[in-house]
């Protein structure tokens, strides 16, 4: 890719968005933004508390993102998000129209023992079924791609660098 998009990793919780991220934007030569970071201190006072949250906690947190990705559009970048709702990637392309998708999806018991296992991680395993039932996956209309999470990060990684290399480059 000779100019970076800017990509969102996005999926469930426990899809490994905050391993495949980093590697990820390494591989493309770009920097990487840790999407939990953008939540303000009530929202991960929520999640950890087993409280899923409402878009009227997330509209900020994307909106945080958002302006991360418009300052990275023709640079490339990196920023993991959840971004389970059609309406959040929306919101996010309303503010950087360019971002790509990379959906992290995979068997829900392999993500839920992937979850179980991961040390000083805020979110429950309890809060996968509302994942789950809130994530519509991407359309057909959105640009990205779906990753399959089985084996290791380097192997989810190669099929991440595949399928974006396949994408058209963003427009000027």
């Amino acid at each position: 890719m000779s100019t970076p998009h800017v990509v969102v990793v996005m999926g469930v919780a426990g899809t490994g968005k905050t391993t495949i991220g980093p590697q990820l934007a390494t591989r493309l030569g770009v920097p990487y933004a840790e999407g939990d970071d953008f939540h303000p201190p009530a929202n991960i006072a929520k999640m950890s508390a087993g409280t899923p949250l409402d878009d009227a906690d997330r509209w900020p947190w994307l909106d945080a993102i958002g302006a991360w990705a418009h300052g990275r559009a023709g640079l490339g970048g990196v920023v993991s998000c959840s971004a389970l709702k059609r309406s959040y990637r929306d919101r996010l392309r309303a503010a950087a129209p360019d971002l790509v998708f990379v959906h992290l999806a995979g068997d829900r018991s392999l993500i839920e023992d992937r979850m179980s296992h991961r040390q000083g991680h805020f979110m429950p395993t309890a809060l996968l079924d509302s994942q789950f039932a809130t994530l519509q996956p991407l359309q057909a209309d959105e640009a990205g791609v779906v990753v399959d999470v089985s084996g290791n990060p380097e192997e989810i990684t190669d099929r991440a660098v595949s399928a974006l290399t396949a994408l058209p480059e963003p427009t000027p």
